[in-house]
């Protein structure tokens, strides 16, 4: 007779979850490390009970790890997954009501970053016996709806525990799902407070050690030849390096294949540092925001060769970057959603397998010297620009530019340091100017391109790999939508650099609105005008070092770029969390541009600046189009 174990619902999900591995190549990790959670009604005496009995009567081996903002948690699991190639996830647990609801952005976040997370969201009861509830939403047209339901929209998988012999279904196909390199993302199981304490007898066949095996998907060989019939007619090819290809841990495999057939490799912000900024073959960022070695490049280039890449529009420049009128696309990609975009040849396959196949099948093919010479030159062009954007004096304003900052930033840094950053005027400048060497140095969110995630990424990052140095890049606007989990740095002990740059506004949108006609318009932290009525008073008199420190943190004021380069080094020798503070200018300058965005502009107006932009705005659109 099968033994079982009395346990509640949510005792069994953290002693279920405690036994769940992943492995790869041989080699396997915990798939759930731990779990994070902020409790209030609805887990305290279910997940919150749950995991206290597991770590007191040693039950089972889940750490419990606090936040301070749901959103916050969710962020600092997904970056960690990142880090970790998507072998490993935190789950994450909150209360009822506006606690769950609060996680709905990161999970957003992580589906769309192909990340795994696992979301275990309180919910109302199951019964229904005190229906309303303290913080139910009613629902007119159906008994059954609460907040959680939101999370079905950016959930890779979601399901309702309503009875506990539901987890034994639910829980391993939540699993399957958050090893799945094609299918994963947030998973969700809604856990109504009741059920979570409902106490049931399961099989102790549940509770054994599992193995997720993740697999790399076989490039058919039929597939490989026909890519490799494209690529054999190129005599402008282009390799565009993405996210997929560090999952798969295939970056030596990629050098090699460039180095030996003499294909640039351009990549997206989830591939940079594939292939180091100095290799022969790196030619940078690609896409709006890329660099001029790259755009001009894909431009020209006749074959695409995208690999683990889903061209988001900024990697496309919306549609206009690649302007050869017979370019043709190869796409290797372990998802086929993404191989048969722009009309590719597709090969469905793990990027290393991949790549390892087609260099076989390219082998002895090699671009021509003319291409050589021309790619070499465009890139040495690309270090010109780099070095006048770190140039001194550059902007002529009493504060640094931005760009200025990021390059004394560069220098400061080893190889293995990771940057972190999401959103704002800095992943544009980050994308054309950061220099590389490993694929995990650069950690920018840009799928997403979420606000206030940098500060609690740095926790994740941190976690991941306590060897390296961590530094979340964060401007003011960033910082003052999330910066609560410094508190969680210091509680844990993590040591994580925060160079916090001020400018007093939102230095990308302020771009951005200018550039289309909008003036700027409610770009600036300013006091409200009496005589205008608008945001363009004095500076407001917000101190966020001060806000730092009282969060825990030990802050370094730096004044300048040569002040700055002091402050890193101070910081870099500290042992615990650390805020460099530093002004720069609002008004930039930054890098040239050298790609298009698609943001539409008002098509009629009172403004002559709308207008103007307008004008500018359908002269890029009509070099738009699908790649058919």
């Amino acid at each position: 007779m099968t033994a079982t174990v009395r346990l509640t619902t949510a005792q069994a999900l953290v002693r279920f979850l405690a036994n769940q591995y992943s492995e790869r190549d041989g080699h396997e990790q915990r798939l759930i490390p731990g779990a994070w959670g902020i409790f209030g009604h609805g887990n305290v005496a279910g997940l919150g009970q749950a995991l206290l009995q597991a770590a007191v009567a040693e039950e089972a081996d889940l750490p419990y790890y606090l936040a301070r903002n749901e959103q916050g948690m969710v962020h600092a699991a997904v970056a960690y997954a990142k880090m970790r190639d998507r072998l490993s996830a935190f789950a994450c647990t909150a209360s009822t009501g506006p606690g769950s609801t609060n996680m709905l952005t990161g999970a957003a976040l992580a589906t769309t970053n192909r990340l795994p997370v696992l979301l275990l969201p309180s919910d109302m009861f199951a019964t229904r016996a005190p229906d309303p509830a303290l913080q139910q939403l009613e629902d007119t047209r159906s008994g059954d709806v609460t907040v959680n339901d939101a999370f079905r929209a950016v959930s890779k998988y979601f399901d309702r525990i309503s009875r506990p012999e539901q987890l034994l279904s639910a829980a391993p196909a939540a699993m399957r799902v958050l090893t799945d390199p094609v299918e994963t993302g947030a998973v969700t199981l809604a856990l109504p407070q009741d059920v979570q304490a409902e106490a049931f007898d399961w099989s102790a066949d549940f509770f054994r050690r599992r193995v997720w095996h993740v697999g790399r998907p076989v490039p058919e060989p039929a597939a490989v030849e026909r890519a490799a019939q494209v690529l054999r007619r190129a005599r402008r090819p282009l390799i565009v390096a993405g996210g997929g290809t560090v999952y798969s841990g295939a970056c030596t495999q990629l050098r090699a294949f460039a180095e030996a057939t003499g294909i640039p490799v351009a990549d997206t912000h989830a591939g940079k540092g594939a292939v180091a900024w100095d290799h022969p073959c790196a030619v940078g960022g690609i896409g709006s925001t890329g660099a001029y070695a790259a755009n001009e490049l894909a431009r020209e280039a006749d074959v695409v060769l995208g690999i683990g890449t889903r061209y988001s529009d900024f990697t496309t420049a919306s549609h206009t970057v690649f302007g050869n009128p017979d370019v043709t696309f190869v796409n290797l990609n372990v998802a086929r959603l993404d191989a048969v975009k722009h009309a590719a040849e597709p090969l469905v396959a793990d990027a290393r397998l991949g790549i390892e196949a087609l260099a076989g099948a390219l082998a002895g093919r090699h671009v021509t010297d003319g291409y050589r010479r021309r790619s070499r030159a465009l890139i040495a062009r690309n270090r010109e620009i780099e070095e006048e954007c770190f140039a001194p004096g550059r902007g002529g304003g009493r504060l640094p530019a931005q760009t200025q900052i990021l390059g004394a930033l560069n220098d400061a840094l080893d190889e293995r340091d990771v940057v972190i950053n999401a959103a704002g005027s800095m992943p544009g400048d980050l994308q054309q100017l950061w220099r590389a060497r490993d694929p995990k140095a650069y950690h920018v969110e840009y799928a997403y391109s979420c606000m206030g995630y940098e500060v609690a990424a740095g926790v994740g990052a941190k976690m991941a790999d306590p060897t390296r140095e961590v530094v979340v890049l964060v401007g003011d606007g960033s910082y003052l939508m999330m910066a609560q989990e410094i508190v969680t740095m210091v509680s844990e002990g993590l040591k994580v650099i925060i160079v916090l740059v001020q400018n007093h506004g939102f230095a990308s949108i302020g771009s951005l609105s200018e550039a289309l006609g909008s003036q700027r318009f409610g770009t600036s932290y300013r006091f409200r005008n009496d005589d205008s009525g608008l945001l363009d008073g004095d500076v407001l008199p917000v101190d966020l070092a001060a806000n730092a420190a009282s969060l825990g943190a030990e802050v370094l004021h730096a004044e300048g770029v040569e002040d700055f380069r002091t402050a890193m080094e101070k910081a870099k020798a500290a042992d615990r969390t650390t805020v460099v503070h530093v002004e720069t200018d609002l008004y930039g300058p930054n890098p040239p541009a050298h790609g298009w965005w698609d943001v539409p502009v008002s098509q009629t107006s009172a403004l002559d600046s709308t207008r103007a932009a307008y004008q500018a705005y359908a002269a890029h659109k009509a070099t738009q189009r699908h790649y058919l």
